[in-house]
């Protein structure tokens, strides 16, 4: 077994999840998360006074998924969440051991 960790944008997870759907992945945990790469976030003038964003909004999707389906997955994840632009996300493949119901 695999697990599946993406970090993707909050607006994209909507076609991440129809991807998935397609290749017949139904299982999924999705949790709100903060973090930064290439974007560097952004600057913003509050009541005059000016302060630097540099943690931005994620989604973090998580899927254990057995072997068979790991390529599928993936592929799904990049076909959702890919715009070509920075910022689109990261995808980590991580062995898992044990899963224990």
């Amino acid at each position: 077994m695999r697990l599946i960790v993406a970090y993707i944008q909050p607006e994209r997870l909507n076609d991440v999840k129809k991807a998935l759907y397609k290749s017949k992945v139904y299982k999924i945990s999705v949790t709100n998360a903060l973090g930064c790469g290439e974007e560097e976030g952004y600057h913003e003038t509050y009541r005059g006074v000016d302060f630097e964003v540099t943690l931005l909004k994620k989604v973090r999707v998580e899927i254990a998924v057995n072997e068979d389906y790991v390529d599928a997955t993936v592929e799904a994840i990049i076909a959702g969440a890919n715009t070509g632009e920075i910022g689109d996300g990261k995808i980590f493949v991580i062995p898992l051991e044990q899963c224990i119901r």
